[in-house]
């Protein structure tokens, strides 16, 4: 199988596309896994680490040819507040949470999940189900991810942190 063994990010290729891949924001962080183009071409991501892929970057096949990386669209919600302040007491509940937040201009854009938009309607937001890509900002550190706490969201169980919530 031939293998993409290198990121070209968005703006450092151009021309046609062999294929594309659609993907989710998690599909959308890996470092070796067989993909198939949306044309069907069939390929194996082999990075030498995990990386962050974004819409339009492309993944180099060692034949020379181009993978163009495409987000797909997913359940979110859009979350707009009635000034700065509002918007930035809601920004606090959401990284207090560690949830991966997208930063849009007047406005947040999280993925769905009705506990936590029954949480912003009481603090006063006004929350919009969407589907759209979601480009969460990154870690605090550069590295593209946020933490996630996914569905379990079980603090110390089985993962250290190194923080705690008390």
């Amino acid at each position: 199988m031939i293998r993409a063994t290198e990121i070209k990010r968005t703006g450092d290729w151009a021309g046609p596309a062999a294929d594309t891949v659609l993907l989710d924001f998690d599909a959308r962080h890996r470092r070796r896994i067989a993909m198939t183009g949306v044309n069907g071409l069939d390929f194996l991501l082999d990075l030498p680490r995990a990386e962050a892929l974004a819409d339009g970057d492309g993944l180099l096949l060692e034949d020379g040819r181009m993978i163009a990386v495409k987000a797909a669209a997913e359940p979110l919600f859009d979350i707009t507040c009635d000034d700065a302040d509002h918007l930035l007491r809601v920004a606090w509940h959401l990284g207090n949470r560690h949830l991966p937040t997208e930063l849009r201009p007047g406005g947040l854009r999280i993925r769905h999940d009705h506990v936590i938009a029954d949480m912003l309607t009481k603090l006063g937001a006004r929350v919009t189900p969407i589907e759209a890509p979601f480009n969460p900002e990154g870690g605090a550190y550069g590295h593209g991810r946020t933490h996630d706490h996914g569905d379990d969201r079980n603090h110390g169980e089985d993962q250290d942190e190194g923080h705690s919530h008390g």
